[in-house]
């Protein structure tokens, strides 16, 4: 078996990370992702290994996470991330696809419909409409992120984004 070489490291006082998610969107609602006692939420996802492609690192995750294999869609986004949490400095590299989850697994009934432990933390998968304010009240991060899943053109993106000191989008 050989070494797993996740690509998060700190260098400086900055942790790089290289991070792949998937957008499920099914019924007008999106499946996010809020891991123990976050005051935000994101997408299901996690970090890249050395020598795996995104996508297959993508499947990897949502197998190690929602235990469910996804299919992959097309590449939404792309992004730099600049930010701050809980004291630390991020630079990330992130690649957002399009996922879909086995037909039997649909919004509705009651919410979170999976709560797992992985790797320590307690991850609570739930599914929130992507019109009106849900994504935003949830804090789903990174910020830019809700505006750009009610717009989705069909046609992937770059982002660039940098929060200042205080956590504000410049």
């Amino acid at each position: 078996m050989t070494e797993r070489i996740i690509l998060s490291f700190p260098v400086g006082g900055t942790r790089f990370n290289y991070r792949v998610a998937g957008a499920a969107i099914r019924d007008g609602n999106l499946l996010v992702c809020r891991e123990d006692d976050d005051d935000y939420c994101m997408l299901p996802g996690g970090r890249v290994e050395m020598g795996e492609p995104s996508d297959v690192a993508l499947v990897r995750e949502m197998a190690e996470e929602l235990v469910m294999d996804v299919a992959v869609g097309p590449l939404l986004f792309t992004s730099e991330s600049f930010y701050g949490r809980a004291g630390d400095r991020f630079h990330e590299m992130g690649f957002i696809y399009a996922i879909e989850l086995p037909e039997n697994v649909r919004p509705g009934g009651t919410q979170p419909f999976l709560v797992r432990e992985d790797e320590g933390h307690l991850l609570q998968f739930s599914w929130l409409p992507v019109e009106g304010s849900a994504l935003t009240k949830a804090r789903l991060l990174p910020p830019w992120l809700p505006d750009r899943l009610r717009t989705l053109s069909g046609i992937s993106a770059h982002v660039i984004f940098r929060e200042d000191r205080l956590g504000r989008n410049p």
